[in-house]
């Protein structure tokens, strides 16, 4: 008789490290590919009813006293001002920030968490969050659900996510939703060397203006506003129904409106 499925954390986190590490068995690589879509079915279930998504990237180690942790509070609570759920990667730093900012602001606050083999714990300003056991699995949730993408001062993660964005557009994989890079300072060396790759010709003029970098959060919300809602005609409407006989939730809070497509 051929092993059961392993249980879900079975990898203590590192489940990306043992798939990346070459080929094993046929019936391991099979068992690991149903994992992998059980992670994708209970995302997808999970944020389907959330509505449309803001994704706000940022450090994991800032503390409340940095001034990033403090721009991420207020962009949260901008987010929820036009209309938004806020999405993060669930954890802490600036993704707390922003979950607390849409928490406070008394809007939808949702997160995507990632098992690491020091666990990440959720923080405590979700409404709902799922947990992955893959980082690819984790970065298709963070872009599907997403019209725009808020990018505060981070690290190789936060960078990762950035180039990620930047290239979906570029490609044409994704629309040419807003991307907003927060601090002027912070990112002046990623510009740099966006203005320099220009120069040796490996990037074009127009990818330069994939993104807005600005220290006004007021501007960025202005910019998300002007390239996310207008452009692609989104407005208030009724959340859809969920059907509670296949265990759908819909995730309603204040008045229950939400930014919905008008087509």
């Amino acid at each position: 008789m051929p092993p059961s499925l392993p249980a879900p954390d079975d990898d203590h986190g590192q489940s990306d490290r043992v798939l990346l590490e070459g080929p094993h068995s046929r019936w391991r690589e099979l068992v690991r590919l149903f994992r992998i879509i059980r992670d994708f079915v209970r995302g997808f279930r999970e944020l389907h009813f959330v509505g449309p998504c803001v994704t706000v990237f940022g450090s994991a180690r800032f503390s409340e006293t940095h001034a990033a942790y403090q721009t991420g509070t207020e962009v949260g609570k901008a987010l929820v001002g036009l209309g938004f759920t806020v999405m993060t990667g669930g954890g802490p730093g600036v993704m707390e920030a922003a979950n607390r900012g849409a928490r406070a602001a008394g809007g939808r606050s949702v997160g995507c968490n990632i098992s690491l083999p020091h666990e990440q714990a959720p923080n405590p300003y979700l409404d709902r969050y799922v947990t992955c056991h893959y980082f690819f699995v984790r970065k298709v949730l963070l872009f599907k659900y997403s019209y725009a993408f808020v990018v505060l001062p981070g690290g190789l993660g936060t960078l990762d996510e950035l180039t990620e964005a930047l290239t979906l557009i570029q490609t044409g994989k994704i629309r040419q939703f807003p991307v907003v890079l927060m601090g002027i300072g912070y990112w002046r060396p990623f510009t740099d060397l966006l203005r320099n790759m220009l120069k040796e010709g490996t990037v074009s003029a127009t990818d330069l203006d994939l993104m807005l970098v600005t220290d006004s959060v007021p501007e960025a919300m202005a910019h998300i506003e002007e390239h996310a809602i207008h452009r692609f005609g989104l407005r208030r409407s009724d959340m859809p129904a969920a059907r509670k006989w296949l265990g759908e939730r819909t995730l309603r809070k204040g008045s229950a409106l939400n930014i919905q497509r008008s087509d």
